[in-house]
């Protein structure tokens, strides 16, 4: 955990500076881009003297306290469609893509040995699959010793972009979820332990034998978690790798999307891994604190024209040039400064 205690401290010393400068930039919202956007504060700051305070309270907070006009801007893995944006007086745009990835903790299982498909998976969720020697996980997996134990399923208890991007790919890969289920920023579980955050689940799952969880990636590598391969769309396994994550998020038209609403799960491809997701930032198109919202604008300007490396360090994937360029556009046509 010590890579989450630096990155929370860089937050922090960021946040604490802020108060010297006329406008603030606050934040609220998503887990999922918490290590990018803390690695990014802690660059810009030492580079501009300016500092940003990101509160990591999941997506669901993150829309909440935007709307209430609480934060300069949210931060949410799951995309508002453009009604509710109109609704809302928002706008949106993807600031970076990741992915996210089962995790388990099974006795001498090591990272990327197991696989899943998607139906198995949701099963799992489901609470038909109860013990990890079920038939159906043996035969994804012949060569894992896999203990008659009781599944402990881990899931998130706070409404969650992560939770809306991977219950969206369960409904996709099982029919018997969608219609029990379906997909949301928070659903009735039909079992399972809640954890807050990517953070809690990342913890959860460390802590407890034979249980399982979905997190972002960056959590999996920095925490040393046992990530597992998944079967895509095409049938391919496939492990989760920048070239999977890039090809499935190279079929995205974000161009043709209004409010740059694309979804990236079960993308076609024999490469793609099937749970990519972009992850968004919502601010007011007339802001209340005008400073701020330039402040804010000039951070992700910065962050699109430096953050690229530093997002590839962390496994994110950086927004293509072409899709930065038309961001550009809209903040210069929709956010009145």
């Amino acid at each position: 955990m010590n890579f989450l205690k630096t990155i929370v401290a860089a937050g922090l010393v960021a946040a604490s500076t802020t108060a010297a400068f006329a406008a603030d930039i606050t934040g609220a919202g998503a887990t999922f881009p918490f290590p990018i956007y803390s690695k990014w504060a802690d660059a810009y700051k030492k580079e501009t003297g300016n500092g940003l305070n990101y509160q990591s309270i999941g997506s669901g907070g993150g829309i909440k306290q935007i709307q209430a006009k609480t934060v300069t801007f949210g931060a949410s893995d799951a995309p508002l469609k453009a009604e509710q944006l109109e609704k809302d007086g928002l706008v949106q745009w993807p600031m970076v893509m990741g992915a996210i990835v089962p995790v388990v903790n099974i006795e001498g299982v090591k990272p990327g040995e197991m696989v899943f498909d998607g139906e198995t998976l949701a099963n799992i969720y489901l609470g038909k699959i109860t013990k990890w020697d079920d038939a159906a996980i043996k035969k994804l997996n012949p060569n894992v010793k896999l203990p008659s134990e009781a599944i402990t399923v881990v899931r998130r208890s706070d409404g969650s972009g992560t939770t809306f991007n991977f219950t969206n790919y369960l409904s996709k890969a099982s029919a018997d979820w969608k219609s029990k289920v379906g997909e949301g920023t928070a659903v009735e579980w039909p079992v399972g332990v809640g954890a807050k955050g990517n953070e809690g689940v990342s913890g959860n799952i460390s802590q407890t034998k034979n249980s399982i969880g979905y997190v972002e990636y960056a959590y999996a590598k920095q925490n040393k978690l046992t990530y597992t391969g998944l079967v895509n769309k095409a049938g391919k396994s496939v492990q989760p790798t920048v070239e999977a994550f890039q090809a499935a998020a190279s079929n995205a038209d974000w161009a043709k999307a209004p409010g740059y609403y694309v979804i990236l799960t079960d993308q076609p491809g024999d490469k793609s891994w099937p749970i990519t997701a972009a992850t968004f930032i919502l601010m007011h198109k007339e802001a209340t604190d005008k400073a701020a919202s330039q402040e804010a604008l000039k951070f992700f300007r910065w962050a699109f024209k430096n953050g690229d490396k530093a997002a590839e360090e962390l496994d994110y994937i950086p927004m293509p040039d072409s899709v930065v360029q038309l961001i550009e556009k809209t903040w210069a046509a929709e956010i009145k400064s």
